[in-house]
């Protein structure tokens, strides 16, 4: 549970010292739950077999899951982590990593491809960061012709903008050539420093049940307006 609780409160009482306490804000920080209600995760198959019914159970309402990378990857858990949560009663999304090595016509081919026709109750995301990525610094000009050239057939497939995720780096660098779309904010144990955002990852080693070892978290400022695309 991601909870102020039982094992928060024995830590707390053996630890002391600036270095501890700043762990504990670390490892137990979430959002105000009243300003910010609508909890949610995203995962690949980083997190293995997911017990789904358990992961509904412990304050989690929707759920984006890994479908591809670059221009034929594909995560081996996508189709088991997609039906799961559905039926056990998550909205769910799904992203792609984009690379910068691959065209975006390409990327957009592979993930449509793994997508299918289930279209998911909330927008597809397209992941924008350097970590794990090719080892080049694209043009401006060029990575915007290319986020381009994937958005346009997903959206034209799932009908709804495609949800930008952006880590700090990645935002610092090419935030003035993004195409205006719903922003997924990376910013950890602080609130995004961006105006308008839709989503906001928190932390990248919460606890969920459900799921063996640590997990992205994540709220939604507004799921209506995300799931209807407005």
């Amino acid at each position: 549970m991601r909870r102020f609780n039982r094992t928060f409160i024995i830590t707390a009482i053996a630890c002391s010292g600036a270095v501890c306490l700043a762990f504990l804000y670390i490892r137990f920080y979430e959002p105000d739950r009243t300003t910010y209600p609508v909890r949610g995760i995203d995962v690949s198959h980083h997190q293995k077999e997911i017990d789904w019914h358990k992961v509904a159970n412990d304050d989690v309402s929707f759920a984006f899951i890994k479908a591809s990378e670059g221009g034929d990857h594909r995560d081996r858990r996508f189709a088991a982590n997609w039906k799961e949560a559905q039926a056990a009663g998550l909205k769910v999304g799904t992203y792609h990593f984009f690379t910068f090595c691959r065209p975006g016509g390409d990327q957009a081919k592979n993930f449509l491809d793994a997508l299918g026709a289930d279209k998911g109750s909330l927008p597809a995301a397209l992941d924008l960061e350097f970590g794990g990525n090719c080892n080049v610094a694209p043009d401006p000009s060029d990575i915007r012709a290319e986020i381009h050239r994937f958005l346009e057939p997903v959206e034209r497939h799932t009908g709804k903008p495609v949800v930008l995720y952006v880590t700090p780096e990645f935002w610092e660098a090419y935030h003035h050539i993004l195409p205006r779309r719903p922003l997924w904010v990376r910013s950890l144990f602080w609130k995004p420093s961006q105006k308008e955002w839709s989503i906001w990852q928190y932390h990248n080693a919460g606890s969920v049940d459900g799921i063996s070892g640590r997990v992205d978290l994540n709220v939604i400022q507004d799921m209506h307006a995300l799931s209807s695309g407005n």
